[in-house]
């Protein structure tokens, strides 16, 4: 499995980006993706998640309501729709998917994901 992320880039407060994470393989149905991210010199802190179905969804408590995630299994793609930036959501973003049996499970935890992306840049500049 792999996973390309992509849509990040520079913006100012405010302003919206949509993240994409595509994800090879003919089991995608059969991931729960998350999002996380990580600013210089932090760890890596989940973002959002969703599980298999699309019907669970999971967010970090400062993205919620601004943020949204969604998933389109026929694609192959996992979506983080991002509004309202601030400068504190600059940082590298990362996809990650791990399989599961349970359709309506979102995984939270970092360790628990088995495939990861390279990452986007995300700037919010002030």
């Amino acid at each position: 499995v792999q996973l390309q992320a992509s849509g990040g880039g520079l913006v100012q407060a405010g302003g919206s980006l949509r993240l994409s994470c595509a994800v090879s393989g003919r089991t995608f149905s059969s991931y729960a993706v998350g999002w996380f991210r990580q600013a210089p010199g932090k760890e890596r802190l989940f973002v959002a998640g969703i599980s298999r179905s699309g019907g669970s969804t999971s967010y970090e408590e400062s993205v919620k309501g601004r943020f949204t995630i969604s998933r389109d299994n026929a694609k192959n793609t996992v979506y983080l729709q991002m509004n309202s930036l601030k400068p504190e959501d600059t940082a590298v973003y990362y996809c990650a998917a791990a399989p599961i049996i349970n359709t309506l499970v979102v995984i939270t935890r970092l360790t628990t994901y088995t495939y990861w992306g390279q990452g986007t840049q995300v700037t919010v500049s002030s």
